[in-house]
């Protein structure tokens, strides 16, 4: 419109004017027409600055904070132990005449497992079977008459010993028997059998390892710094890196004597026995030492932003980006738990806080 009005006023004055004079005149009105249109751009740049119905909105993305319950995990390694196993050896020495059992067989309490030759043995059990019959039989007869007031007592207590004597050298030679004999000590499973029929074998040397698969527990060195925090009843999440696998199970037992060579106390974890686990297998414990006694605000680190003496989170609150001070109370895994400073529903920045400033103006993407 105003270029419209620049010309029908250079239309008139033309029209006006003689000829001579037209081309002179042209130009200074296009010169005045130059001069007006910047003028007017000015301006109109000038007003939309100070005009404060138009504000520069930065986009940020905001999520709504929401109390949960917040943990943390002490991390450490240990392996798989069964109490009750145990490795066999003979407690005779001699040459094996029977192997019992093979690996992977079931095994009760008491269970002869295998055999050493006791023929040497035998032998000399039954030639005092022979003699005590003897002894028993004088020492009968003498007892008879001593009852009856004949002999004397020195008669009669010799008889006595002797048959005494001899019972104990029965008894001695029936638990050299015994000992010829490889026995399991507990219920368990035959984990390996070390002997061959014939071999030679002495008393020390490991022959059967029989293990009770079903009282499996985990075993693990935790540092001394953290004696006041494990204690047994904490969770733990038990990892199995070999197995891939992983169960929750809680501490059962956590030693109150701290080691003086490592500075370390022991953890024990019962496993059950529905899987396949196998003792000296590696195990990762995740020990839980802590748990907020009510739902917490919980936020990533990445997200707290540190001042001179305090930390603080720029928060969305109607348009307006607010710097709001907080407070630390635990940290775990990248994530933080804050004791002041935010409630339920604030609206944390996100994505672009590191471009804004306290008091910009956003818009806000959840």
């Amino acid at each position: 419109m105003k270029n419209k009005f620049l010309y029908i006023i250079i239309a008139s004055i033309v029209v006006a004017c003689g000829t001579p004079d037209k081309k002179a005149e042209l130009e200074k009105l296009r010169t005045q027409k130059a001069t007006l249109e910047t003028k007017i751009a000015a301006l109109e740049e000038e007003l939309a600055k100070s005009d404060t119905t138009k504000i520069k909105l930065v986009d940020v993305v905001a999520m709504s904070l929401t109390p949960q319950t917040f943990k943390t995990y002490i991390e450490v390694q240990g392996r798989i132990d069964a109490d009750e196993n145990v490795s066999l050896s003979s407690e005779m020495p001699g040459t094996l005449t029977k192997i019992n059992v093979k690996v992977g067989d079931e095994v009760s309490k008491g269970q002869v497992l295998a055999e050493t030759d006791t023929r040497a043995i035998q032998q000399q059990i039954s030639d005092l079977q022979t003699n005590a019959e003897l002894v028993n039989q004088l020492y009968e007869k003498q007892k008879a008459l001593w009852d009856q007031k004949i002999g004397t007592e020195v008669q009669f207590l010799q008889a006595k010993t002797q048959k005494e004597s001899m019972e104990r050298k029965l008894l001695t030679l029936q638990e050299q028997v015994r000992m010829t004999k490889i026995i399991s000590p507990i219920n368990g499973t035959i984990d390996a059998v070390n002997i061959k029929i014939g071999q030679a074998i002495a008393p020390g040397i490991p022959a059967i390892n029989v293990i009770n698969f079903s009282n499996l527990k985990v075993k693990a060195d935790v540092a001394e710094s953290y004696s006041n925090r494990v204690k047994i009843g904490n969770e733990v999440q038990v990892i199995f890196p070999d197995m891939k696998d992983s169960i929750n199970s809680k501490v059962n037992y956590a030693s109150r004597a701290i080691s003086n060579l490592t500075r370390t106390f022991g953890v024990e974890v019962l496993l059950d026995n529905s899987k396949e686990y196998h003792p000296n297998m590696v195990a990762k414990l995740k020990i839980n030492d802590y748990q907020s006694a009510t739902p917490k605000i919980v936020l990533p680190v990445k997200f707290i932003q540190k001042g001179t003496n305090e930390s603080f989170v720029l928060l969305a609150v109607n348009g307006k980006v607010i710097k709001s001070i907080i407070k630390i109370s635990h940290e775990y895994n990248g994530l933080a738990e804050i004791s002041e400073g935010l409630k339920e529903g604030d609206l944390l920045i996100t994505e672009g806080y590191d471009l804004i400033n306290e008091g910009d103006n956003v818009n806000v993407k959840k």
